[in-house]
C-alpha cells in the first residue's frame, strides 16, 4: 500500500472519529434532556433496564459487521453507562446541599459556636437526661471548659424494648432549664414528626439519630422548622444515602444542617461501630454543610475517644460530639462509653 493511500485512509478514520465524537456528545445532550423530562418520576427512575435491553437488541438485529454482536453490545453498554453517569452528575449539581450548587461553606451559629468556620467545636453532654441534678453537674463542667452547647437524650430509640427509653418531654424541660441557667444551647434527639414543633420550644438544635436517618416524614418535619439540625448517618447508610437524607431536610426549606458521622456497622467487633473517618473529607467535598464526628458512638470505648477525636480534627471535622456523665458506672444507658469528669478534663485539655 502506498503512503498516499495510507494517509488517505488515516484521514478518513480521523474524520469518522470526529463524527463519532459529535454523535456521542449529541447523545449525551439528548440523555440530559430525557432526564429532565423524567424529573417527576424521581432519581430512582434514571436507569431503565428494560429500555436498555430493548436498545441493545435493536442494535444487535441491525448489526451487519464487521464487528461481532458481543463487541457492539459491549461498546454501547459503555456508552449507556456514561450517559447514566452524566445524569447523576447533573442531579448532584441540582441538589441544594451540593458543593456544586453552593461553593462557600455553610456556617451555623449556635450560641456563639460558629460550626463550619474552620475551627473545631465541641458538643458534649450525657447520653440520656436522667435528672436535673445530673444534667446541671455536666453543664457546670461544660462551662468550665468554655463550651456553649450541651447535648442530652430525652427520647431514646433503643435496640432492646426493655432498655431505658428516656424521660421524653420531661427530659426536654430539664435540658431547657439547665440551658437557661448556665447559658448553654441545648441539643436533643426527636423521633416523631408530630413532636417537632413542640420540641422546638425547648431546643436550640434538633438531632435526628442514626436509626431515623431515612425516616422521611421526620426529615420533612425537620425541614419545616426554624432550628438547626444535626443529622446522624445511618449505621448501614452509604455517603450517597446520607447526602440524600440531608437533601430531604433542605428541600423543605431548612438548610441549617450539620452532618454527623457516627460510625457504620461492619463485621468488626473491637469497637461498637467502625468510624468511617474518610467520610469527613468526602462529605466536605460533596456538600457545603459542616461535618461533625461523634467519637462516642463510633468507638463505644472511652480509651479511644481522644485518638478518634484527634483523627477527626486532623482530617477536617468541624465539630466533635462526645458523651460525659457524673458517674458513668450508674448511668441508665451506655455506661461503658461515657467519660467521667476527670476523663472529660483530659479530653478537653488534650484537644484544645
Amino acid at each position: 500500500m502506498s503512503n498516499e493511500k495510507l494517509d488517505s485512509l488515516r484521514d478518513e478514520l480521523d474524520q469518522v472519529n470526529m463524527e463519532i465524537l459529535s454523535l456521542i456528545n449529541r447523545r449525551g445532550e439528548l440523555v440530559k434532556e430525557t432526564a429532565k423530562a423524567k424529573v417527576n418520576q424521581g432519581p430512582d427512575k434514571k436507569y431503565d433496564p428494560v429500555r436498555e435491553h430493548q436498545m441493545l437488541e435493536k442494535l444487535k438485529n441491525h448489526n451487519e459487521g464487521p464487528f461481532q454482536d458481543a463487541t457492539i453490545i459491549h461498546l454501547f453498554k459503555e456508552i449507556f453507562k456514561a450517559g447514566l453517569e452524566l445524569q447523576e452528575k447533573d442531579y448532584s449539581k441540582e441538589m441544594l446541599v451540593s458543593r456544586k450548587r453552593k461553593v462557600e461553606d455553610t456556617v451555623i451559629d449556635i450560641n456563639g459556636e460558629k460550626i463550619g468556620d474552620g475551627n473545631p467545636h465541641f458538643v458534649c453532654g450525657p447520653c440520656a437526661v436522667e435528672s436535673y441534678e445530673q444534667v446541671a453537674k455536666v453543664a457546670e463542667q461544660i462551662k468550665k471548659h468554655g463550651l456553649n452547647i450541651i447535648r442530652g437524650g430525652a427520647f431514646k430509640p433503643r435496640t432492646s424494648p426493655y432498655d431505658f427509653q428516656g424521660l421524653g418531654f420531661e427530659g426536654l424541660e430539664i435540658l431547657k432549664r439547665v440551658g437557661d441557667e448556665y447559658g448553654l444551647a441545648v441539643v436533643s434527639e426527636i423521633v416523631r414528626p408530630q413532636d417537632m414543633e413542640q420540641a422546638a420550644e425547648y431546643l436550640d438544635m434538633i438531632q435526628i439519630g442514626a436509626r431515623n436517618m431515612q425516616n422521611f416524614e421526620l426529615l420533612k418535619a425537620a425541614g419545616e422548622i426554624d432550628k438547626p439540625i444535626i443529622l446522624k448517618r445511618g449505621m448501614s447508610a452509604t455517603v450517597s444515602d446520607f447526602i440524600n437524607a440531608a437533601e430531604y431536610i433542605n428541600s423543605k426549606g431548612n438548610g441549617n444542617i450539620i452532618l454527623c458521622e457516627r460510625g457504620i456497622r461492619t463485621y468488626e467487633t473491637s469497637t461498637r461501630n467502625t468510624l468511617d473517618i474518610t467520610a469527613v473529607p468526602i462529605l466536605k467535598q460533596e456538600t457545603h454543610l459542616p461535618v461533625m464526628v461523634d467519637v462516642t458512638h463510633s468507638t463505644g470505648r472511652r480509651d479511644l475517644l481522644i485518638p478518634a477525636a484527634k483523627a477527626a480534627i486532623a482530617i477536617g471535622a468541624d465539630a466533635i460530639m462526645a458523651e460525659v456523665h457524673p458517674d458513668p458506672a450508674v448511668a441508665l444507658s451506655d455506661q461503658q462509653q461515657q467519660m467521667d469528669f476527670d476523663q472529660f478534663d483530659t479530653f478537653m485539655k488534650t484537644l484544645k
